[in-house]
């Protein structure tokens, strides 16, 4: 498989336009931020599409260097608060709301460290094999810990929401990421990112299903 600035561009102006349409469907106020979640993907695949062109044209420092901190803070400040706050705004009182919260915890801890990380460490985004890796030298004792917290606050509360279908999304967002680690480890941030902003367009269908109704819990 191969990704390019094209695939970028293409790709982020389709699930920014899914975006715009997804918050169209809104009718609760709560919704309002998980139904923004194609859009910032659509943001963060175009911002990708920038550091394509400058990496394969030398000398766009400033842009390389603007373009690839709006798509790694996307990737992993943004999302682990993010998508568990999202997630808990739709939900009603009860146990879910308590492990929900309990996840938005972990997000935010997860966001410190890797927001702490970018203004502190090296990031040095490069093509390889068509894809782009993001070199960093953050603490190696810390990935693993920090990368498992990151999951646990990005997947986990897409199975313990109450919106209908939600855990659809949370399996297509899970298999994504085990494909791509399987097959794309060391690019990890990018590609599963991209599959992710496609996979994302099915929050239009989870607005559209539950904009008429309360979330249903067991």
């Amino acid at each position: 498989m191969c990704f390019s600035a094209g695939a970028s561009f293409a790709g982020g102006a389709v699930i920014t336009a899914v975006g715009i349409a997804t918050l169209s469907k809104v009718r609760k106020p709560q919704q309002k931020m998980f139904a923004s979640i194609p859009l910032v993907f659509g943001v963060q695949q175009i911002s990708e599409g920038f550091v394509w062109i400058a990496l394969q044209n030398p000398g766009n420092d400033l842009m390389l260097k603007i373009s690839s901190y709006i798509f790694l803070v996307a990737a992993v400040v943004v999302w682990p608060a993010m998508i568990p706050l999202a997630v808990l705004r739709m939900e009603k009182p009860g146990w879910r709301r308590k492990a929900l919260k309990a996840f938005l915890v972990a997000g935010i801890v997860t966001s410190l460290y890797y927001g702490s990380g970018l203004l502190m460490h090296r990031v040095e985004p490069m093509i390889r094999e068509h894809h782009i890796y993001y070199e960093n030298d953050y603490p190696v004792l810390f990935r693993l810990p920090a990368f498992i917290l990151y999951l646990v606050a990005t997947l986990l509360p897409l199975y313990f929401s109450s919106v209908r279908k939600m855990y659809l999304f949370g399996i297509l967002v899970t298999l994504s990421c085990l494909v791509t680690g399987i097959f794309y480890r060391e690019y990890l941030t990018s590609v599963w990112c991209f599959f992710a902003a496609f996979i994302s367009m099915v929050i239009w269908w989870i607005i559209a299903r539950s904009a008429g109704s309360s979330p249903q819990s067991d």
